[in-house]
């Protein structure tokens, strides 16, 4: 996914979960079992939920994958993660994935934590 000027991260997870829907309508049995998979991986645990979303954002950003990227950054929000932890998580994933890491944490993550903030307004 290409994120286009105008689009907010509010209107790619809305996107993502209408696309989530129908894919589960047809492949109820391999979305349950995915679904059920990665909440065992995201549950609380030696790692608590708020440092298992961070890692997913780094990995999502090492991946370039946008919409993952969008989905972590709110995640970690949620568990109540600052700022400065989540740009934090932006650099260590840019020591591995350079520039292209890098990029991904100056644009969008920076998008998608003043768009939600505002949400939470």
């Amino acid at each position: 996914m290409e994120m286009q000027a105008g689009n907010s991260t509010e209107s790619a997870l809305i996107k993502y979960k209408e696309g989530l829907g129908m894919f589960t309508q047809k492949m109820p049995e391999f979305a349950r079992q995915f679904n059920a998979f990665t909440e065992e991986c995201f549950k609380e645990g030696a790692l608590t939920q708020k440092q298992k979303q961070l890692i997913a954002l780094g990995i999502s950003i090492h991946a370039q994958d946008e919409y993952c990227i969008i989905y972590h950054t709110k995640a970690c929000l949620d568990q109540g993660c600052s700022e400065q932890e989540i740009l934090e998580a932006v650099g260590v994933t840019a020591a591995f994935g350079g520039g292209a890491s890098m990029s991904q944490g100056v644009t969008l993550v920076q998008e998608c934590i003043s768009e939600m903030n505002q949400l939470k307004q």
